[in-house]
């Protein structure tokens, strides 16, 4: 019977201090804060490359459908994506624009940590939008177990760059980064 009693007085002492009634019944102090982790030194290099570099490559794509954004808005958009063709007031031609634009902006916001999420995201939208392209102009050609003629698909780079900013937009910039990594 005294053993029952003992468990019994340490049960309800463990619920009360579950229930954070610690001496007199004031409320358990809050958890310290988390302690920060230590810095990866090669991830965080690694990461910080990564988002440079593919950032600085991403900029050539802007500057190329500044070249002939009436071509663009005819053969790409009018071509290959009439979801966006149709859309009322805003032309094949405004949308050429607006994908120059987040192509030639967002890489920089990428590139330094400053909105790299919001960037990320309007990069991997483009990029998502030349994947259909690229499948709607040559299919899947045989993805993922066939030999290609060039060597790779058409849709691979887009596909690749799709999937780096979708990590960039999930992970955020890195601890080496104008953000610190937020």
């Amino acid at each position: 019977a005294g053993a029952r009693a003992g468990r019994a007085g340490r049960a309800g002492g463990l619920r009360a201090r579950a229930e954070g009634e610690l001496g007199g019944g004031a409320p358990a102090p809050p958890p310290p804060p988390a302690a920060e982790a230590p810095l990866d030194v090669p991830g965080e290099l690694g990461t910080l490359v990564l988002r440079v570099g593919v950032s600085a490559l991403m900029f050539h794509n802007g500057l190329d459908k500044l070249q002939d954004p009436e071509g663009f808005a005819k053969f790409v958009v009018e071509g290959h994506l009439p979801f966006l063709a149709q859309t009322g007031p805003v032309t094949p031609l405004i949308w050429t624009y607006l994908a120059a634009a987040a192509e030639l902006v967002a890489p920089v916001g990428l590139a330094l940590g400053v909105l790299a999420r919001p960037s990320a995201l309007a990069l991997a939208s483009t990029m998502g939008l030349a994947v259909f392209f690229h499948i709607d102009e040559t299919g899947l050609e045989g993805f993922p177990l066939a030999v290609v003629e060039g060597h790779q698909y058409h849709f691979e780079a887009a596909g690749l760059y799709a999937l780096i900013f979708l990590w960039f937009l999930f992970n955020g910039p890195g601890r080496f980064s104008v953000s610190g990594g937020k």
